[in-house]
């Protein structure tokens, strides 16, 4: 039997009333004075790497473009396709936290390019993203839990070329241009915003209706190329690593130890991913800035499970829970912790007996 993983059902209500929902999470003990020094926030840096960013698009789509039809713009496209449907959502998430950038405006304006190229609705989407940081893989309370037990493993797969997703976007994009919100959004967006919400989404639904129209008389569909598409042919790579975030772990607990996993990557990725690879550091300490979360690993690597140490060895883990799943829902991995860690809170107890 599946889980109830909707905000407006049962498992939610049971969140609250047995203290599940809004736990206090488990930190390390670290100088705060060394968190207050790694959460400075530096311009130049965010500075340059949307520069690079935006640069590598900008010189990706030209040579895509004067190749085009040749296979030859392939390469170029594929390049492209990443920045945009990949390196989009990391630029998104860091940016909603409105820790990339020292300057406030700064934030809000890479956030709002991004949140189009990821058709993530940038007032829905900055609630949604702090509630799943309230609830962290709380059933019934995180909207933002990727797979379900037991997993759709088809779905999983569709998520690779962007299906799943846009599907979704655009059925929200017409809900919203409607002025209406979905049932779960309605429990996190404050009335004060739902007008906003309604406007972004007219606005965005006109420039894909211009799109098209541009591409039908062009009889191509190089502008689908450049804005929409790119958001199904690059979205593979946000995906794989987004997937390693929290799946095959704990549900319901107060330990992001136990919920959430870092994984050490290869310097191309974590430019596209900017640093989520850490992403335990990063739910233990939101707001410091990503640039800084390899110096946090370092600090609190005492207290916190050793990484993967690469992508291809994290799914490897992950694979044979996920398949255990698919007839027995509470296979989960439990970390083992460094000698001398504090140690995990008694709620562990109850996930022992499943670990794969």
């Amino acid at each position: 039997m599946s889980r109830d993983y909707q905000l407006s059902g049962d498992s939610g209500r049971a969140a609250i009333e047995n203290g599940t929902a809004n736990p206090k999470w488990f930190r390390p003990d670290v100088d705060p004075k060394a968190i207050r020094d790694l959460m400075q926030k530096s311009n130049t840096i965010a500075l340059r790497d949307t520069v690079i960013w935006l640069g590598a698009m900008c010189v990706s789509a030209a040579v895509a473009i004067a190749l085009w039809p040749s296979l030859w713009s392939a390469p170029f496209w594929l390049i492209y396709g990443v920045l945009y449907g990949s390196a989009g959502d990391s630029r998104w998430h860091e940016c909603g936290h409105r820790t990339a950038f020292k300057t406030a405006w700064m934030n809000d304006a890479v956030y709002q390019i991004a949140s189009f190229m990821m058709m993530r609705n940038p007032v829905v989407w900055r609630a949604s993203h702090v509630r799943h940081h309230t609830d962290t893989i709380v059933v019934g309370r995180d909207p933002e839990i990727v797979a379900m037990r037991p997993p759709d493993l088809a779905r999983i797969a569709l998520m690779f070329v962007g299906v799943m997703d846009v599907y979704t976007a655009f059925k929200r994009m017409f809900l919203h241009a409607s002025g209406r919100l979905g049932p779960d959004e309605a429990m996190y967006v404050a009335p004060k915003d739902r007008a906003k919400v309604f406007r972004i989404a007219r606005i965005w639904l006109a420039i894909y209706a211009c799109t098209i129209v541009v591409s039908i008389v062009m009889a191509s569909i190089l502008p689908l190329m450049l804005i929409g598409l790119p958001r199904l042919y690059g979205a593979w790579h946000h995906v794989m690593t987004g997937l390693l975030q929290h799946l095959g772990l704990a549900e319901n607990v107060s330990d992001h130890r136990l919920n959430t996993r870092t994984v050490l990557m290869n310097p191309v990725s974590r430019f596209i991913y900017l640093n989520m690879n850490y992403h335990l550091e990063h739910h233990m300490f939101t707001m410091v800035p990503y640039y800084n979360l390899p110096k946090l690993h370092a600090l609190i690597k005492h207290d916190v499970p050793l990484p993967d140490r690469s992508i291809g060895a994290a799914f490897k883990r992950l694979a044979p829970v996920l398949i255990k799943q698919l007839k027995y829902q509470d296979a989960v991995i439990v970390p083992d912790l460094p000698s001398g860690a504090a140690p995990y809170r008694p709620e562990v107890e109850k996930l022992r007996p499943h670990a794969v």
